[in-house]
């Protein structure tokens, strides 16, 4: 499938044939999802924790005598209903890491870049360049392209003008595209992909991957 290419201004310059494998795989929602749930949950720290009736100040004795007070039994104060008790069946340190197969992520990622196509919501363009950092700069090439909303702009290596460029802006994001993931990809409503930045992801979505 064949899509145009532009310039920073707009303009088609030329059109560029994208591999079917990655950007016409069939879309597979539920595999999506598993790899959006499995990067959400490796990102959690799981280090939440509370204390339970034998980890808190306090108790030892009774507080009163079983029988005769009037009053229901008591063994300890450091039970979960007084004040100050322990915490019955409370969160602890955990790890909320999920693994996935590799082909599994992939085949992910192809889904996600298939419906961000068939949306229309990739702009495929010649080459990136910005001769120094520049917030202003970014913004009116953005405008320009007519892209607007939430941006992912995919970059085939480290570009410090570009990056530095868009970091202030709150609805463009700067990624490798050798770090492309599922959840960037759903999050952002247009990605903007140079052609070098193609060639990256085709290095290791594409067939001869």
């Amino acid at each position: 499938m064949q899509v145009d290419v532009v310039n920073t201004s707009g303009e088609k310059v030329s059109r560029v044939e994208l591999p079917e494998e990655i950007f016409g795989a069939p879309v597979n929602v539920d595999l999506m999802h598993q790899a959006l749930m499995r990067q959400l949950n490796n990102l959690r720290q799981g280090n939440h924790n509370t204390r339970g009736r034998g980890e808190v100040r306090g108790g030892g004795a009774k507080p009163w005598k079983q029988k005769g007070t009037g009053r229901a039994r008591q063994g300890s104060r450091r039970a979960s209903q007084w004040v100050g008790g322990g915490v019955a069946h409370g969160p602890h340190p955990r790890s909320y890491r999920q693994a996935m197969p590799r082909q599994m992520r992939r085949a992910a990622l192809r889904s996600a870049l298939s419906v961000k196509l068939k949306q229309s919501e990739i702009v495929v363009l010649d080459t990136l360049q910005l001769a120094e950092p520049n917030t202003s700069s970014m913004r009116q090439l953005l405008s320009g392209m007519g892209i607007e909303g939430k941006t992912l702009i995919l970059l085939a290596v480290q570009n410090q003008a570009v990056e530095k460029s868009a970091r202030n802006l709150q609805t463009a994001l700067t990624l490798r595209a050798g770090y492309l993931n599922v959840r960037d990809l759903l999050y952002h409503e247009k990605v903007l992909m140079p052609l070098d930045a193609l060639e990256v992801i085709k290095s290791y979505l594409g067939a001869e991957a």
